[in-house]
Protein backbone atom coordinates (compact mmCIF):
# COMPACT_ATOMS: atom_id res chain seq x y z
CA UNK A 1 0.00 0.00 0.00
CA UNK A 2 1.26 3.46 -0.96
CA UNK A 3 0.90 5.05 2.48
CA UNK A 4 3.07 8.09 1.92
CA UNK A 5 3.25 8.94 -1.79
CA UNK A 6 5.43 11.94 -2.49
CA UNK A 7 3.48 12.99 -5.55
CA UNK A 8 -0.24 12.46 -6.19
CA UNK A 9 -1.71 13.34 -9.57
CA UNK A 10 -5.47 13.85 -9.92
CA UNK A 11 -6.72 13.58 -13.50
CA UNK A 12 -9.95 15.55 -13.67
CA UNK A 13 -10.82 18.82 -11.92
CA UNK A 14 -14.57 18.37 -11.45
CA UNK A 15 -16.18 18.07 -8.05
CA UNK A 16 -14.83 14.51 -7.58
CA UNK A 17 -11.21 15.40 -8.33
CA UNK A 18 -11.24 18.60 -6.30
CA UNK A 19 -12.91 16.97 -3.29
CA UNK A 20 -10.26 14.23 -3.29
CA UNK A 21 -7.59 16.94 -3.10
CA UNK A 22 -9.39 18.59 -0.19
CA UNK A 23 -9.78 15.29 1.66
CA UNK A 24 -6.13 14.39 1.16
CA UNK A 25 -5.05 17.66 2.76
CA UNK A 26 -7.61 17.26 5.54
CA UNK A 27 -6.20 13.82 6.32
CA UNK A 28 -2.74 15.29 6.65
CA UNK A 29 -1.18 14.62 3.26
CA UNK A 30 1.67 17.10 2.69
CA UNK A 31 3.20 15.84 -0.54
CA UNK A 32 2.91 17.32 -4.01
CA UNK A 33 -0.67 17.47 -5.31
CA UNK A 34 -1.20 18.07 -9.03
CA UNK A 35 -4.73 18.60 -10.35
CA UNK A 36 -5.14 18.23 -14.13
CA UNK A 37 -8.06 19.96 -15.83
CA UNK A 38 -9.03 19.48 -19.46
CA UNK A 39 -10.88 22.81 -19.30
CA UNK A 40 -9.57 26.36 -18.99
CA UNK A 41 -11.85 27.26 -16.08
CA UNK A 42 -11.36 27.09 -12.35
CA UNK A 43 -13.13 24.03 -10.85
CA UNK A 44 -16.90 24.46 -10.85
CA UNK A 45 -20.10 22.65 -9.90
CA UNK A 46 -22.24 21.07 -12.62
CA UNK A 47 -25.78 20.82 -11.09
CA UNK A 48 -26.39 24.60 -11.36
CA UNK A 49 -25.62 24.58 -15.10
CA UNK A 50 -29.09 23.34 -16.05
CA UNK A 51 -30.75 25.57 -13.47
CA UNK A 52 -29.37 28.96 -12.36
CA UNK A 53 -26.75 29.33 -15.08
CA UNK A 54 -29.12 28.36 -17.89
CA UNK A 55 -31.82 30.74 -16.69
CA UNK A 56 -29.34 33.58 -16.15
CA UNK A 57 -29.72 33.72 -12.37
CA UNK A 58 -25.96 33.07 -12.16
CA UNK A 59 -23.16 33.35 -14.68
CA UNK A 60 -20.96 30.64 -13.23
CA UNK A 61 -20.84 27.96 -10.57
CA UNK A 62 -17.22 28.09 -9.44
CA UNK A 63 -16.47 26.05 -6.34
CA UNK A 64 -15.38 27.99 -3.29
CA UNK A 65 -11.88 26.70 -2.65
CA UNK A 66 -8.53 28.29 -1.82
CA UNK A 67 -6.17 26.39 -4.09
CA UNK A 68 -3.15 28.32 -2.81
CA UNK A 69 -3.92 27.54 0.82
CA UNK A 70 -4.33 23.87 -0.06
CA UNK A 71 -1.09 23.98 -2.07
CA UNK A 72 -2.73 22.42 -5.12
CA UNK A 73 -0.90 22.70 -8.42
CA UNK A 74 -3.86 23.24 -10.75
CA UNK A 75 -2.96 22.82 -14.41
CA UNK A 76 -5.67 24.17 -16.70
CA UNK A 77 -6.00 23.01 -20.28
CA UNK A 78 -4.15 19.80 -19.46
CA UNK A 79 -6.20 16.87 -20.72
CA UNK A 80 -5.05 13.35 -19.85
CA UNK A 81 -4.38 11.40 -23.06
CA UNK A 82 -2.55 8.27 -21.90
CA UNK A 83 -1.39 6.24 -18.93
CA UNK A 84 1.69 4.08 -18.37
CA UNK A 85 1.01 2.15 -15.18
CA UNK A 86 4.46 0.54 -14.94
CA UNK A 87 6.35 3.81 -15.42
CA UNK A 88 3.80 5.77 -13.38
CA UNK A 89 3.35 8.38 -16.07
CA UNK A 90 0.27 10.26 -17.29
CA UNK A 91 0.49 11.71 -20.79
CA UNK A 92 -1.28 15.06 -21.18
CA UNK A 93 -2.15 17.40 -24.03
CA UNK A 94 -1.56 21.11 -23.36
CA UNK A 95 -1.44 24.32 -25.38
CA UNK A 96 2.33 23.83 -25.41
CA UNK A 97 2.03 20.34 -26.86
CA UNK A 98 2.26 16.82 -25.44
CA UNK A 99 3.81 16.42 -21.99
CA UNK A 100 4.16 13.78 -19.29
CA UNK A 101 3.52 13.94 -15.56
CA UNK A 102 5.02 11.45 -13.12
CA UNK A 103 3.03 10.16 -10.15
CA UNK A 104 3.48 7.98 -7.10
CA UNK A 105 -0.29 7.69 -6.76
CA UNK A 106 -3.01 8.54 -9.25
CA UNK A 107 -6.66 9.54 -8.90
CA UNK A 108 -8.72 9.07 -12.05
CA UNK A 109 -11.67 11.47 -12.04
CA UNK A 110 -12.06 12.26 -15.73
CA UNK A 111 -15.86 12.18 -15.64
CA UNK A 112 -18.09 11.56 -18.63
CA UNK A 113 -19.18 13.14 -21.90
CA UNK A 114 -22.68 13.49 -23.37
CA UNK A 115 -23.77 11.13 -26.12
CA UNK A 116 -24.36 12.87 -29.45
CA UNK A 117 -26.66 11.73 -32.23
CA UNK A 118 -26.00 11.30 -35.94
CA UNK A 119 -26.37 14.41 -38.04
CA UNK A 120 -25.58 18.08 -37.92
CA UNK A 121 -22.76 19.50 -35.83
CA UNK A 122 -25.15 22.26 -34.78
CA UNK A 123 -26.63 19.96 -32.13
CA UNK A 124 -25.85 21.02 -28.58
CA UNK A 125 -25.29 19.28 -25.26
CA UNK A 126 -25.19 20.57 -21.70
CA UNK A 127 -22.17 19.38 -19.75
CA UNK A 128 -19.77 22.30 -19.26
CA UNK A 129 -20.03 25.92 -18.22
CA UNK A 130 -19.28 26.88 -21.81
CA UNK A 131 -22.17 24.67 -22.98
CA UNK A 132 -24.53 26.38 -20.52
CA UNK A 133 -23.54 29.89 -21.53
CA UNK A 134 -23.78 29.12 -25.22
CA UNK A 135 -27.21 27.54 -24.84
CA UNK A 136 -28.44 30.35 -22.60
CA UNK A 137 -27.72 32.85 -25.35
CA UNK A 138 -30.07 30.95 -27.64
CA UNK A 139 -33.02 30.75 -25.25
CA UNK A 140 -35.07 33.78 -26.27
CA UNK A 141 -38.85 34.28 -26.41
CA UNK A 142 -40.21 33.01 -29.69
CA UNK A 143 -37.27 30.73 -30.43
CA UNK A 144 -37.92 27.05 -31.13
CA UNK A 145 -36.04 24.44 -29.10
CA UNK A 146 -36.02 20.68 -29.67
CA UNK A 147 -34.88 18.60 -26.71
CA UNK A 148 -34.05 14.95 -27.33
CA UNK A 149 -34.75 12.92 -24.19
CA UNK A 150 -37.30 13.47 -21.40
CA UNK A 151 -35.26 12.23 -18.45
CA UNK A 152 -33.38 14.40 -15.93
CA UNK A 153 -31.28 16.71 -18.09
CA UNK A 154 -33.94 16.95 -20.80
CA UNK A 155 -36.61 17.89 -18.28
CA UNK A 156 -34.41 20.52 -16.66
CA UNK A 157 -33.50 22.11 -20.00
CA UNK A 158 -37.16 22.08 -21.04
CA UNK A 159 -38.13 23.67 -17.73
CA UNK A 160 -35.63 26.51 -18.08
CA UNK A 161 -36.44 27.13 -21.76
CA UNK A 162 -40.21 27.13 -21.34
CA UNK A 163 -39.85 29.54 -18.43
CA UNK A 164 -37.94 31.90 -20.70
CA UNK A 165 -40.69 31.93 -23.33
CA UNK A 166 -39.12 29.43 -25.72
CA UNK A 167 -41.35 27.10 -27.72
CA UNK A 168 -40.15 23.64 -26.63
CA UNK A 169 -40.64 20.30 -28.32
CA UNK A 170 -39.30 17.27 -26.47
CA UNK A 171 -38.76 13.98 -28.32
CA UNK A 172 -38.71 10.90 -26.12
CA UNK A 173 -38.36 7.28 -27.18
CA UNK A 174 -40.22 5.92 -24.17
CA UNK A 175 -43.90 5.91 -23.29
CA UNK A 176 -43.46 8.30 -20.36
CA UNK A 177 -40.83 10.74 -19.10
CA UNK A 178 -37.91 9.16 -17.22
CA UNK A 179 -39.07 5.68 -18.22
CA UNK A 180 -35.64 4.07 -17.83
CA UNK A 181 -35.05 5.57 -14.40
CA UNK A 182 -38.49 5.32 -12.84
CA UNK A 183 -40.58 2.89 -14.87
CA UNK A 184 -43.92 3.49 -16.55
CA UNK A 185 -46.15 3.53 -13.46
CA UNK A 186 -44.16 6.26 -11.74
CA UNK A 187 -43.12 8.12 -14.89
CA UNK A 188 -46.76 8.49 -15.95
CA UNK A 189 -47.30 10.69 -12.91
CA UNK A 190 -44.93 13.27 -14.37
CA UNK A 191 -46.87 13.69 -17.62
CA UNK A 192 -49.10 16.54 -16.45
CA UNK A 193 -46.02 18.65 -15.71
CA UNK A 194 -45.24 18.83 -19.43
CA UNK A 195 -48.38 20.77 -20.41
CA UNK A 196 -46.35 23.73 -21.71
CA UNK A 197 -44.13 21.47 -23.83
CA UNK A 198 -44.93 19.64 -27.05
CA UNK A 199 -43.95 16.22 -25.69
CA UNK A 200 -43.58 13.56 -28.40
CA UNK A 201 -43.56 10.15 -26.72
CA UNK A 202 -42.68 6.83 -28.37
CA UNK A 203 -40.71 8.76 -30.98
CA UNK A 204 -37.24 7.98 -32.26
CA UNK A 205 -34.77 10.27 -33.99
CA UNK A 206 -33.22 9.38 -37.33
CA UNK A 207 -30.78 12.28 -37.33
CA UNK A 208 -30.33 15.92 -36.40
CA UNK A 209 -30.52 18.41 -39.27
CA UNK A 210 -29.22 21.97 -39.57
CA UNK A 211 -32.75 23.21 -38.90
CA UNK A 212 -34.27 20.68 -36.54
CA UNK A 213 -34.77 16.95 -36.08
CA UNK A 214 -35.76 14.24 -38.54
CA UNK A 215 -37.78 11.48 -36.87
CA UNK A 216 -37.59 7.84 -37.89
CA UNK A 217 -41.09 8.04 -39.40
CA UNK A 218 -39.92 10.81 -41.73
CA UNK A 219 -41.45 13.78 -39.93
CA UNK A 220 -39.20 16.83 -39.61
CA UNK A 221 -39.52 18.95 -36.48
CA UNK A 222 -38.27 22.46 -37.15
CA UNK A 223 -36.12 24.03 -34.44
CA UNK A 224 -33.68 26.89 -34.09
CA UNK A 225 -31.70 24.89 -31.52
CA UNK A 226 -31.45 21.16 -30.79
CA UNK A 227 -30.22 19.89 -27.43
CA UNK A 228 -29.31 16.23 -26.87
CA UNK A 229 -30.05 14.74 -23.46
CA UNK A 230 -29.94 10.97 -23.95
CA UNK A 231 -27.15 10.04 -21.58
CA UNK A 232 -23.38 10.11 -21.13
CA UNK A 233 -20.35 7.88 -21.62
CA UNK A 234 -17.45 7.66 -19.17
CA UNK A 235 -14.24 9.31 -20.34
CA UNK A 236 -12.04 6.22 -20.52
CA UNK A 237 -10.70 6.35 -24.08
CA UNK A 238 -7.44 7.85 -22.84
CA UNK A 239 -6.81 4.65 -20.90
CA UNK A 240 -6.70 2.45 -24.01
CA UNK A 241 -3.57 0.32 -23.88
CA UNK A 242 -2.98 0.96 -20.18
CA UNK A 243 -4.27 -2.44 -19.08
CA UNK A 244 -6.80 -0.89 -16.68
CA UNK A 245 -9.98 -2.99 -16.49
CA UNK A 246 -12.87 -1.17 -18.12
CA UNK A 247 -16.48 -2.31 -18.40
CA UNK A 248 -18.98 0.55 -18.67
CA UNK A 249 -16.49 2.60 -16.67
CA UNK A 250 -13.32 1.82 -14.77
CA UNK A 251 -13.86 -1.39 -12.82
CA UNK A 252 -12.92 -0.68 -9.22
CA UNK A 253 -13.07 -2.75 -6.06
CA UNK A 254 -14.99 -1.86 -2.91
CA UNK A 255 -12.21 0.58 -1.98
CA UNK A 256 -12.29 2.34 -5.39
CA UNK A 257 -8.96 0.84 -6.47
CA UNK A 258 -8.55 0.41 -10.22
CA UNK A 259 -7.64 -3.07 -11.41
CA UNK A 260 -5.63 -4.85 -14.05
CA UNK A 261 -6.90 -8.34 -14.91
CA UNK A 262 -8.94 -8.29 -11.72
CA UNK A 263 -5.98 -7.45 -9.47
CA UNK A 264 -6.35 -4.18 -7.52
CA UNK A 265 -3.68 -1.51 -7.87
CA UNK A 266 -2.56 0.00 -4.58
CA UNK A 267 -1.64 3.37 -6.07
CA UNK A 268 -4.47 4.09 -8.55
CA UNK A 269 -8.06 4.87 -7.60
CA UNK A 270 -11.04 6.03 -9.67
CA UNK A 271 -13.91 8.19 -8.47
CA UNK A 272 -17.02 9.93 -9.76
CA UNK A 273 -18.74 9.41 -13.12
CA UNK A 274 -15.90 7.29 -14.48
CA UNK A 275 -15.88 4.65 -11.71
CA UNK A 276 -17.96 1.47 -11.83
CA UNK A 277 -18.04 0.19 -8.24
CA UNK A 278 -19.55 -2.89 -6.66
CA UNK A 279 -22.45 -2.34 -4.26
CA UNK A 280 -22.77 -5.14 -1.73
CA UNK A 281 -26.06 -3.61 -0.57
CA UNK A 282 -27.66 -3.76 -4.01
CA UNK A 283 -25.76 -6.76 -5.34
CA UNK A 284 -24.72 -5.06 -8.56
CA UNK A 285 -22.00 -2.91 -10.07
CA UNK A 286 -22.90 0.78 -10.25
CA UNK A 287 -21.76 3.78 -12.22
CA UNK A 288 -24.03 6.54 -11.04
CA UNK A 289 -22.78 9.81 -12.50
CA UNK A 290 -24.38 11.85 -9.71
CA UNK A 291 -22.97 14.67 -7.57
CA UNK A 292 -23.56 12.88 -4.28
CA UNK A 293 -21.58 9.82 -5.39
CA UNK A 294 -18.67 12.01 -6.50
CA UNK A 295 -18.48 13.70 -3.10
CA UNK A 296 -18.81 10.54 -1.00
CA UNK A 297 -16.45 8.68 -3.31
CA UNK A 298 -13.81 11.36 -2.82
CA UNK A 299 -13.72 10.56 0.89
CA UNK A 300 -13.15 6.86 0.19
CA UNK A 301 -10.58 7.46 -2.54
CA UNK A 302 -8.44 9.74 -0.40
CA UNK A 303 -8.59 7.40 2.59
CA UNK A 304 -7.70 4.41 0.41
CA UNK A 305 -4.56 6.08 -0.94
CA UNK A 306 -3.37 7.02 2.55
CA UNK A 307 -4.44 3.88 4.42
CA UNK A 308 -1.57 2.28 6.30
CA UNK A 309 -3.12 -0.87 7.69
CA UNK A 310 -5.16 -3.84 6.47
CA UNK A 311 -8.47 -2.02 7.03
CA UNK A 312 -9.47 -0.07 3.92
CA UNK A 313 -12.55 2.13 3.66
CA UNK A 314 -15.49 0.71 1.72
CA UNK A 315 -17.49 2.70 -0.79
CA UNK A 316 -21.10 1.54 -0.75
CA UNK A 317 -23.31 4.60 -0.17
CA UNK A 318 -27.04 4.69 -0.66
CA UNK A 319 -27.33 6.38 -4.08
CA UNK A 320 -28.95 9.82 -4.10
CA UNK A 321 -29.73 12.43 -6.70
CA UNK A 322 -32.14 15.29 -7.18
CA UNK A 323 -33.75 17.17 -10.03
CA UNK A 324 -35.67 20.46 -10.24
CA UNK A 325 -38.26 20.42 -13.02
CA UNK A 326 -41.48 22.25 -13.78
CA UNK A 327 -41.69 23.72 -10.28
CA UNK A 328 -41.13 20.44 -8.47
CA UNK A 329 -38.23 19.05 -6.44
CA UNK A 330 -37.55 15.38 -7.12
CA UNK A 331 -35.27 13.47 -4.75
CA UNK A 332 -34.44 9.85 -5.44
CA UNK A 333 -32.61 7.69 -2.94
CA UNK A 334 -31.66 4.02 -3.19
CA UNK A 335 -31.63 1.61 -6.12
CA UNK A 336 -34.59 -0.39 -7.38
CA UNK A 337 -35.03 -3.06 -10.03
CA UNK A 338 -37.93 -3.84 -12.34
CA UNK A 339 -38.99 -6.74 -10.12
CA UNK A 340 -39.56 -4.45 -7.12
CA UNK A 341 -43.15 -3.45 -6.36
CA UNK A 342 -44.04 0.22 -5.93
CA UNK A 343 -46.22 1.83 -3.28
CA UNK A 344 -47.39 5.45 -3.50
CA UNK A 345 -47.70 7.88 -0.62
CA UNK A 346 -50.19 10.69 -1.23
CA UNK A 347 -51.12 13.11 1.56
CA UNK A 348 -54.75 14.09 2.08
CA UNK A 349 -53.57 17.70 2.13
CA UNK A 350 -50.30 19.44 1.44
CA UNK A 351 -47.89 19.23 -1.46
CA UNK A 352 -46.27 16.34 -3.24
CA UNK A 353 -46.28 12.57 -3.24
CA UNK A 354 -43.72 9.81 -3.00
CA UNK A 355 -43.08 6.41 -4.54
CA UNK A 356 -41.50 3.61 -2.51
CA UNK A 357 -40.01 0.48 -4.07
CA UNK A 358 -40.01 -2.79 -2.12
CA UNK A 359 -38.27 -6.00 -3.14
CA UNK A 360 -39.76 -9.48 -2.92
CA UNK A 361 -38.35 -9.97 0.59
CA UNK A 362 -40.09 -6.83 1.84
CA UNK A 363 -36.98 -4.64 2.04
CA UNK A 364 -37.31 -0.99 1.06
CA UNK A 365 -34.95 -0.43 -1.88
CA UNK A 366 -35.69 3.09 -3.14
CA UNK A 367 -37.78 6.20 -2.62
CA UNK A 368 -38.70 8.98 -5.01
CA UNK A 369 -39.86 11.99 -3.00
CA UNK A 370 -41.65 14.71 -4.97
CA UNK A 371 -41.85 17.92 -2.94
CA UNK A 372 -41.62 15.80 0.24
CA UNK A 373 -38.03 16.06 1.53
CA UNK A 374 -38.81 14.29 4.82
CA UNK A 375 -39.80 11.17 2.90
CA UNK A 376 -36.34 11.17 1.32
CA UNK A 377 -34.60 11.61 4.68
CA UNK A 378 -36.52 8.83 6.45
CA UNK A 379 -36.41 6.63 3.38
CA UNK A 380 -32.65 6.91 3.20
CA UNK A 381 -32.29 5.78 6.81
CA UNK A 382 -34.54 2.79 6.19
CA UNK A 383 -32.62 1.81 3.06
CA UNK A 384 -29.28 2.12 4.87
CA UNK A 385 -30.62 -0.28 7.49
CA UNK A 386 -32.01 -2.69 4.84
CA UNK A 387 -35.28 -2.42 6.69
CA UNK A 388 -38.28 -4.64 5.97
CA UNK A 389 -41.36 -2.43 5.65
CA UNK A 390 -45.11 -2.91 5.72
CA UNK A 391 -46.55 -1.71 2.38
CA UNK A 392 -49.88 -0.77 3.96
CA UNK A 393 -48.16 1.25 6.65
CA UNK A 394 -45.87 3.25 4.41
CA UNK A 395 -48.77 3.93 2.06
CA UNK A 396 -50.07 6.23 4.80
CA UNK A 397 -48.38 9.58 4.06
CA UNK A 398 -48.97 10.74 7.63
CA UNK A 399 -46.62 8.02 8.93
CA UNK A 400 -42.84 8.31 8.58
CA UNK A 401 -41.25 5.86 6.15
CA UNK A 402 -39.56 3.00 7.94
Amino acid sequence: MTTNPERIVVAGAGVAGLRVCERLRKQGYRGALILLSSEDHQPYDRPPLSKDVLTGAKDDSSLAVDLEALDIDLRLGAAATGLDVAQRIVQIDTCDGAQTVHFDALVIATGSSPIRLPGSDTQMVLRTIDDARKLRNKLRPGQRLAVIGASWIGAEVATAAAGLGVAVTCIEGGSVPALGALGEEVGSRLLSWWNDVDLRLNSSVAHVTDHGVRLSDGEHIAADTVVIGVGVRPNTDWLDGSGIDIDSGIVVDAHLRAQISGKPLDNIVAVGDVAAWWSHRSGTRMRLGHWDDAVSGAVTAAATLLAGGPELPIHDPVPYFWSDQFGHKLQYVGHHTRSDSVVFREPDSGPGWSACWIDESGILTAVLAVDRPKDMVFGRKAIEASRVVDPDRIRDAAVAIG
